[in-house]
Parts: structure tokens; C-alpha cells; sequence
């Protein structure tokens, strides 16, 4: 079910270039400068086509806000900056702003690439305890700003995602931080709309879809657990119903839905392991309670395959949006591995 080819050497986060055979691995270097390399599938074989040195080591990046011609990618990086870049001149950024005063741990974008409703948007979360959403067309200060009240420990932001970009109007932010909080933003209201904690360092959080109404999301953690909640009915005190799996021994680095079916997804563990899941749906969605409120009904959580790749953590996976089954992923043995996941038709 699973076929990889070996890449070169080389640091974290990597994405496909959409509609492309060609994927971005982004970085540093030993010297403590950044990197973005270009690689090309052909033939069975990743070849680098091109590589350019950064000043700073670049953290994480996207191409969720960009439209399919232009293909630019947005980046955050150590220093607190986000770049936007055209990959066929990368040298000088075609977007630049201080976005942070401390590292850029996660990015995701929306409003580009044909996925998601209304404007094109970035949101940034940091070490400072911020979360900000940008517009590429506007320069300099953010269109929205959810950072702790005065008085309140800032927490360590360690990932974003959007969602619920499913007309011109609505759309949500998802926040995980360093002690186990989530906090779901609404950006239409600018206010928060939902918050709970898993008790451990909420390493990633994604929606199955970013542009349909919410639907489900899936957050991971650093002890090996990942929760899936079911995002449809929301109950005033118990929130969203949700299912939990121990899925790994070590931190569930990543997770990724994949694009042509949002019941399946992969993890990405610390002992070198990907975990393909596919997520069951109850009978029935919602119940009425003992007070005659609508409340969630969590379902279940299937392990379809599972190898190990490494030694190390794998850091960072992508689906191809174009091709269904291949992806790239990357760990700390500062490998790239592209792979093709079979038989998905068929689970």
C-alpha cells in the first residue's frame, strides 16, 4: 500500500507546488541561514532544481492564499517574518512584514488556490502568544489580532488552521498551544467560539475541509494521543463530541486530510511511523439530552495502514492536491521521501 522513493538531505516542512510534479523543502542550513529548495519528481527520482539561501531559518509555509496562477508561497520564519515568494524568481520577496516578535512556529492560508470562500488570508501563530490573520493585499498590520488578555500567560502557539470557509462571509481559525489549549476563533464575529484542552502540547490541528461548513477536525499531541471532534453540533456547556486514539508511543508530529477524501488521513509520528486512519460515522450525529438540547455524537477511528520510515520523527507531510495518494514528507534524519499510497478507492 505504501512505495517511496528516497530524496537527498535536507531540513523540515515541505509542500507540493499545486498543480505541479514539483514540491518546496524549506529550512536551514548548519550556518544558521535559511533555505528553499525546489525539487522535481521524474522517472522515479526527486531531483533538486533549485536552491536559495534565506537570512533566517524559515520555520513553516503555504500556498493556501494564492490563486493557482501565480503559485506564490507564503512563508514564516525565526525571526518573526512572513514573506510571500514567486518560486520562478525567489530571490526578492513580492511580500514582507514583520508579522511577529518572536519565531513563526505555523502558517496556513485560505481564499486561494480555488479552495474557500472570500478574501485570500494568512494566519500566523508564534512563540509570543499571538495569532494574526493577514491580507496579502493589505501591507503592514493585520486584518485580525487574538493574543491573551493583559494579565494572562501567553502561551506558546504551535499551530493554526483555517476552516469553515464555505461562502463570503464566515470563517473560523483554529489555535493549538504548548499546554493542550485549542481555541476556535470566529472571524466573522472577531470573537472566540469554542476552547477546550487535551492536557498536552497540541502539536497540529486541521479541518477535513477548509471550505465546506464544519465538519470535523483533528488535533494531535505530544503523548502520542490525536482527537477527532465533530464539528456540526456544538452544546452550550459539553461543546463538540469527540473520539480519542493513542495512535503512537512518541508525539504525533502532524496530520494531514487527504484532499480527494476528507474521512481519510495520515499522522505522522516521532519513531519514524505514518498511521493512515479513516474516520467511521455514527448512525446517528446528534441526540437530544435530558434537558431537550441538540448535543454531538463522536464516531470512530479505523487504522487502515501503518510503516515506519525512520529512526527519527517525521516532521512534516503534504498530500499532492492534484494526484491522489502521493505525498512528501520529511524528519529529523533531514531526508525527503516521497510516497504513493495505494488502494485508497478501495477503503
Amino acid at each position: 500500500m505504501l512505495a517511496c522513493i528516497e530524496g537527498e538531505r535536507l531540513k523540515k516542512p515541505n509542500k507540493w507546488i499545486p498543480c505541479s510534479a514539483r514540491f518546496v523543502c524549506l529550512g536551514n542550513f548548519a550556518r544558521g541561514t535559511g533555505v528553499m529548495q525546489i525539487y522535481e519528481v521524474e522517472h522515479g527520482e526527486a531531483r533538486l532544481i533549485k536552491e536559495v539561501e534565506k537570512p533566517k531559518p524559515i520555520k513553516c509555509g503555504t500556498f493556501g492564499a494564492t490563486s493557482l496562477q501565480q503559485r506564490h508561497m507564503a512563508t514564516g520564519d525565526f525571526d518573526g517574518n512572513l514573506n510571500i515568494w514567486n518560486l520562478e524568481a525567489p530571490d526578492v520577496s513580492v511580500y514582507s512584514v514583520k508579522a511577529h516578535k518572536e519565531i513563526v512556529n505555523c502558517i496556513d492560508g485560505v481564499g486561494g488556490l480555488g479552495i474557500g470562500d472570500g478574501a485570500p488570508e494568512i494566519v500566523t501563530g508564534s512563540r509570543d502568544g499571538t495569532v494574526k490573520v493577514w491580507d496579502p493585499r493589505q501591507k503592514d498590520s493585520p486584518v485580525a489580532n487574538m493574543e491573551p488578555v493583559e494579565g494572562e500567560t501567553k502561551r506558546d502557539c504551535w499551530t493554526v488552521a483555517f476552516g469553515h470557509a464555505f461562502n463570503d462571509q464566515d470563517r473560523c481559525v483554529c489555535a493549538g498551544y504548548d499546554n493542550g489549549d485549542i481555541k476556535l476563533f470566529d472571524l466573522r464575529n472577531m470573537s472566540l467560539r469554542w476552547e477546550t484542552n487535551i492536557k498536552n502540547g497540541v502539536c497540529c490541528v486541521e479541518f477535513d475541509r477548509k471550505d465546506i461548513n464544519m465538519n470535523k477536525l483533528v488535533a494531535t499531541s505530544l503523548e502520542g494521543k490525536f482527537h477527532v471532534f465533530d464539528l456540526r453540533t456544538q452544546h452550550p456547556t459539553k461543546g463538540f463530541a469527540s473520539v480519542s486514539e493513542k495512535a503512537h508511543k512518541s508525539t504525533i508530529w502532524q496530520v494531514k486530510h487527504l484532499p480527494q477524501n476528507r474521512d481519510i488521513f495520515m499522522t505522522t509520528g516521532g519513531a519514524g511511523n505514518l498511521h493512515l486512519w479513516k474516520y467511521e460515522y455514527p448512525a446517528q450525529r446528534s441526540r437530544t439530552d435530558s434537558d431537550q438540547t441538540e448535543v454531538g455524537v463522536a464516531g470512530s477511528v479505523n487504522l487502515l495502514q501503518n510503516a515506519t520510515l525512520s529512526t527519527q520523527p517525521i516532521a512534516s507531510l503534504d498530500w499532492s492536491p492534484d494526484k491522489q495518494g502521493l505525498c512528501v514528507c520529511s524528519g529529523f534524519d533531514q531526508s525527503v521521501r516521497v510516497l504513493i499510497v495505494t488502494k485508497l478507492h478501495a477503503a
